[in-house]
């Protein structure tokens, strides 16, 4: 993986403890412990628009979107991630008892960035479609063009991939029963001329 290493080896117990006691988030991966970095403005934009057309969607239905703060894990010994947007569906359930670490998501967002898209891509993916039964779609979201690629669990337990690549297109979200638009979620992103969308502010209404 592509993130900095920055601590020798903890025993899940040990990360906990640390993370708890910091106001600075890290990633736990078999035993490793990994500073996440700060976001750029499109990130963060695109964060906030997820989560905000989620919620309004979801809003006194059964699932919930949960802050990018909520920790999510696959295995007690493998990975402790933080997904920069998570919806659970029905009753959360948690690690232990302090609460703070959702163990069956059902939907993950993860926007991309140049450090750490390999990792989203393969090794983070992996974990999560292997040990959290109860994820059922893992989407990624482009920041520096309009590219949303989506991937779905099937009933035989493979994945399908689609992506949506334009402005005009929207993502269809199955096992929560909605959709989002590409225009929403680039809500005030500027994109430059060449990266396969129209450069605009989506900001101005």
């Amino acid at each position: 993986m592509s993130l900095p290493r920055t601590l020798s080896y903890f025993s899940p117990e040990e990360y906990l403890a640390f993370e708890r006691g910091t106001d600075a988030r890290h990633e736990y991966l078999d035993g490793h412990v990994y500073a996440m970095a700060g976001e750029s403005i499109e990130h963060s934009r695109i964060c906030v628009n997820v989560a905000g057309e989620l919620r309004a969607r979801l809003k006194g239905r059964p699932c919930e979107v949960l802050s990018p703060n909520m920790k999510v894990v696959t295995s007690p010994t493998g990975l402790f991630s933080y997904p920069d947007v998570v919806v659970v569906c029905g009753e959360p359930r948690f690690y232990d008892e302090r609460r703070d670490i959702l163990t069956n998501p059902t939907v993950v967002f993860e926007v991309l960035s140049p450090s750490t898209e390999a990792y989203d891509r393969g090794e983070k993916f992996l974990r999560y479609r292997t040990h959290i039964e109860t994820l059922r779609e893992y989407t990624l979201v482009s920041q520096h063009r309009p590219l949303v690629e989506h991937y779905v669990r099937q009933p035989d337990g493979s994945w399908s991939y689609s992506s949506a690549g334009s402005l005009a297109e929207a993502v269809a979200l199955v096992s929560i029963d909605c959709s989002l638009p590409l225009s929403e979620i680039y809500d005030r992103i500027v994109f430059p001329a060449g990266a396969g969308g129209v450069a605009e502010d989506r900001g101005t209404h």
